[in-house]
């Protein structure tokens, strides 16, 4: 798994710190070395609250996570690189991981212009 290195979350803290929230709110039960590790952030970063925290650190886990999933090579071409190559559709998770990404964004945002 990827290290971010704290340069990376104190970056996220700054690029993250005024974007919108869901209406919904997440509860999570804990891994007791979890929590802990939770609240010793919490002690180094006092302005920055538990729930502030652990939403960056989630937000870092799905960045991570994204890069991770597989490329899986199709047999469609559907594009040529600037060297000539053609490049394949991806079969693998990432396509569908990204429609249903953009489904629940667009859900998210017209929720949000509905309130406004």
């Amino acid at each position: 798994m990827q290290q971010m290195k704290m340069q990376e979350l104190l970056d996220l803290w700054e690029r993250t710190a005024h974007g919108a929230l869901t209406p919904e709110e997440y509860q999570v039960r804990l891994p007791i070395e979890d929590a802990a590790k939770i609240q010793a952030l919490a002690e180094m970063y006092p302005r920055r609250t538990v729930s502030e925290i652990i939403t960056d650190l989630l937000s870092v886990a799905l960045e991570n996570l994204e890069s991770a999933l597989p490329y899986v090579r199709g047999d469609k071409v559907v594009a040529v690189d600037e060297e000539g190559d053609p490049l394949y559709e991806d079969i693998g998770p990432t396509p569908r991981y990204q429609s249903l990404l953009r489904k629940h964004l667009d859900r998210y945002q017209h929720a949000s212009q509905d309130t406004h």
